[in-house]
């Protein structure tokens, strides 16, 4: 009976839990971003982004609330404190840290050389004059769509940061607490590709409309380009990631059948 104590695992529904949670954050902020999207004569895409993305990050901490954690034997631990950087995917993070610093320039800079559109909206249009010509563009991701994208951005850190603090120092099995912190990471990269995706493509698009950017406009669709390619190739991660909880159950459970399994001893019925 000691032996079949070893082999105790969480139950089986704490998997769908976690995964209906996490699918009704992304269908709720599709959901949400399909009604941004025809907002602002619909151009209210740079709403809908950072909307989905936050209704998928809220959808994967409450996945991770209404988990229980597993119950095992009981073990001794040793008395240096975990830290979160231990449990991150320690490559995707710095990657996705780098995207984030690039958000942030980007619609810092945007923001502070928009103007306003013909309807007098401002930080929403992209103005440049030369040879006695003024050209406008729109939409354009100044203030008017940046200052939403940046609050999106510091609430989904400030959550995702406090969750994994709550993953590194609560109970639980090592293996459960990557799974369960590589899912919070992938949900704020989340937030931050599919808005850098936005925004970057947005302001190459607006510089694009434009004949008087000269060579600042060039070079400017030089660096978007490539932030833009990156984003994309780093959003399908992020929500196959949040999409689907690695089963860490299923492999404690297949761990712990093991455990149960009868050892052979020599003699019983095979020869040496």
């Amino acid at each position: 009976m000691a032996d079949a104590d070893l082999g105790t695992t969480a139950p089986a529904s704490r998997v769908p839990v976690d995964r209906y949670a996490r699918w009704t954050g992304l269908i709720v902020g599709a959901l949400a971003g399909r009604w941004l999207s025809s907002l602002d004569h619909g151009d209210g895409v740079l709403y809908a982004i950072p909307a989905f993305g936050l209704c998928a990050v809220a959808g994967v901490l409450a996945g991770d609330a209404l988990t229980p954690p597993a119950q095992g034997t009981v073990r001794t631990a040793g008395l240096a404190p975990r830290r979160v950087r231990a449990y991150v995917p320690p490559r995707v993070t710095w990657l996705l840290l780098a995207l984030a610093g690039a958000l942030v320039v980007l619609l810092v800079v945007a923001g502070a050389i928009a103007s306003p559109d013909d309807l007098g909206h401002a930080g929403r249009a992209l103005t440049a004059t030369c040879r006695g010509v003024t050209q406008s563009a729109t939409p354009w991701p100044g203030f008017h769509y940046g200052l939403p994208m940046l609050s999106s951005l510091a609430v989904a850190t400030a959550a995702c940061g406090w969750s994994l603090r709550r993953i590194a120092t609560r109970p639980g099995d090592e293996q459960s607490r990557r799974d369960r912190s590589l899912a919070v990471v992938a949900a704020w990269g989340l937030v931050v590709s599919a808005s850098l995706l936005g925004a970057a493509s947005t302001a190459s698009g607006a510089l694009m409309d434009i004949s008087c950017d000269g060579t600042a406009g060039t070079v400017a669709n030089a660096v978007l380009w490539p932030l833009a390619t990156l984003a994309l190739a780093t959003v399908p991660w992020t929500l196959v990631t949040v999409c689907s909880p690695r089963a860490s159950w299923g492999r404690r459970s297949a761990s712990g059948d093991r455990r149960r399994r009868p050892l052979r001893r020599p003699g019983s019925g095979e020869r040496r």
